[in-house]
């Protein structure tokens, strides 16, 4: 056997140099998986000892290990290499040496997202094409499928649901003891037998349940998260499990409706932290649950942001190929700070930030970015959508209506390159579409606008104890979605709710100060008065109605006092993925001062 090197015809050949890179590249892809994984098991132990601000700051440091993690291998990148970095063709060759070294990788597509990054700090975000990276996927998620026997616990027909749930209770077994295991068995059980079974025509013996090995952590909360089968039907099973903070812990809940779900796993809420060793196989049980959800949603949720991003790309690409309709301008009131488009038939708009504001806005571009950037590093507790942030985003410019292209170029042209074949936004937010509230309650029957109005009261309160104050409170800057929930997305005027000055309005001094169309008093930048929230119902007496009827108390500049101080103390509230008629009885130890769940 000849030890000499010889290329394949079918490859182009690689340099030493790529090769250097590649090996870089993954090495450092290794280091970020192992540093991720390492902080997701400790999530465990946060949720047994309660420790929810450790929670939070777990939370933040996953979210920054990509960025510092890639930064550095990219500097790396240039001290390996014998070429300059901005060599395209030893890009390209790095790719291909790449691909053979992640070709059996269990995490390649993972691995290759962390390629694309690594190339586009490099190269700003510039010459992306699928010669130098993976703009499409080596090979489909699917083409080796492996099996999954390994990431989920199977229980069999057999037994009865108690003694099914039994078993799942002490496979599931927390540090902290149960608080009363027999009841929530009985809970659970009963729950399934009434509103479950009669529903699909099953009886216990009928039914097989299959639950995730790894259990899902998220702000003071863990998920056991499994299917029940019965004949074809495949139906969720998610169990909530919560900390009373004296040494129990109790299942708050039992979901088993495919929407449940969807909430659960909602583009609004913290990515969870699950010991996935092997993410695309939780992707694909979770698919089986949430078919409508898409791969991209479902790594967003497990913590692997960067690659949804990657995932949402793809399938825009691929949409584009099966639709012939034209991007527009997204419908609703017009915005100073952003101008929004949709593609009719893809659920998503795309928000770019214009070049000069109409008044009275005085943020500036930097300021308004970061603000986006305090959202995806905060609790979005079910109220803000997820966001995701692109550099030169590739469109075809005759997918573009006119009125569109006249739009972005009068707005913002700093933002806007194009050719005959080509638009390239070179910065743009993109964001699920949602129903704008105010056009929502214009079509909306009475019972639909008090939900609606309790909805958004109910947002303003559980972004509120995220110590989220969204600033801008108008009905149009809240959307609603398919569930009905009504989530905010309008970020340019948000802070911290800790650095609001709430205020009462001083009695005018006299009856020149009652007449004035001017305040007769001192206003500072961060005060905010309570009682001036009515004006966001101007015209529509219906709304502001069902909005008293149920959130008045978000008038009172003392409730807003109260929220800071508990949140200055160091008090972390509940946030629930689910409406609170769903909850079980309350357990001792529930937090009786939290803002109503969702």
């Amino acid at each position: 056997m000849s030890d000499t090197f010889s290329a394949v015809a079918a490859e182009p050949p690689v340099s030493a140099a790529a090769r250097r890179i590649a090996r870089t590249i993954l090495n450092g892809f290794e280091s970020y998986f192992a540093e991720f994984q390492n902080i997701t098991l400790g999530a465990k132990r946060r949720f047994e000892t309660a420790n929810w601000q450790a929670v939070q700051g777990a939370n933040i440091e996953r979210l920054d290990l990509y960025k510092h993690k890639a930064n550095r291998v990219a500097r790396m990148a240039g001290e390996v290499s014998s070429k300059e970095l901005s060599d395209l063709e030893l890009w390209g060759e790095a790719r291909t040496a790449y691909a053979q070294l992640v070709s059996s990788h269990a995490n390649y597509e993972i691995a290759e997202t962390f390629f694309n990054s690594i190339f586009c700090m490099v190269h700003e975000h510039e010459h992306i094409h699928d010669r130098h990276i993976f703009v499409l996927p080596s090979r489909p998620l699917d083409s080796k499928p492996l099996p999954e026997y390994s990431i989920y616990v199977r229980y069999g027909n057999a037994l009865g649901l108690e003694e099914v749930l039994g078993r799942l209770f002490d496979d599931f077994e927390f540090a902290a003891s149960w608080e009363d295991r027999e009841r929530d068995i009985a809970r659970v059980a009963r729950t399934l037998r009434e509103e479950l079974l009669p529903r699909i025509g099953a009886a216990d013996a009928q039914l097989r349940i299959d639950v995730l090995e790894s259990v899902f952590y998220r702000n003071k909360a863990a998920y056991i998260v499994g299917r029940i089968t019965a004949g074809d039907m495949v139906i969720p099973l998610i169990l909530p499990c919560l900390n009373n903070e004296a040494g129990g812990i109790y299942v708050d809940t039992v979901l088993f409706d495919t929407d449940d779900a969807s909430i659960v796993f909602s583009f609004t809420r913290t990515y969870f932290m699950v010991d996935a060793p092997v993410p695309s196989r939780y992707v694909r049980f979770l698919l089986s649950l949430m078919p409508q959800k898409g791969a991209a949603e479902l790594y967003n949720s497990l913590g692997f942001n960067k690659h949804g991003k990657t995932e949402f790309y793809r399938d825009i690409i691929r949409h584009m190929k099966q639709s012939d309709d034209l991007y527009v301008i997204a419908p609703g009131i017009k915005g100073m700070v952003m101008t929004v488009f949709t593609l009719p038939s893809f659920g998503v708009v795309f928000k770019v930030i214009k070049d000069r504001f109409d008044p009275p806005k005085q943020v500036t571009e930097e300021i308004v970015r970061e603000k986006y950037r305090l959202v995806s590093r905060t609790d979005r507790a079910g109220r803000m959508a997820d966001t995701q942030e692109y550099s030169n985003f590739i469109f075809y410019r005759n997918r573009f209506s006119q009125e569109l292209i006249d739009e972005l170029l009068r707005v913002a042209p700093s933002k806007v390159w194009m050719d005959e074949k080509w638009i390239i936004i070179r910065h743009v937010y993109v964001e699920r579409r949602m129903e704008p509230l105010n056009l929502y309650l214009a079509t909306a029957g009475p019972d639909a606008v008090r939900d609606a109005m309790d909805e958004y009261g109910s947002a303003i309160k559980q972004m509120a104890a995220a110590n989220i104050f969204p600033g801008d409170m108008l009905l149009k800057n809240f959307g609603v979605t398919r569930h009905g929930r009504v989530v905010f997305y309008d970020y340019d005027e948000i802070c911290l709710l800790t650095e609001c000055n709430f205020r009462a309005i001083p009695e005018p001094r006299n009856e020149e100060d009652l007449m004035s169309d001017r305040p007769w008093y001192t206003v500072a930048d961060n005060d905010v008065f309570p009682e001036e929230f009515r004006l966001f119902f101007s015209g529509n007496p219906v709304a502001r109605a069902g909005f008293e009827a149920q959130h008045a108390d978000l008038y009172g500049y003392r409730y807003w006092q109260g929220l800071q101080q508990r949140i200055r103390d160091g008090h972390i509230f509940d946030t629930f993925p689910y409406r609170r008629s769903k909850r079980f009885e309350p357990s001792r130890g529930q937090d009786p001062g939290a803002p109503r769940p969702a």
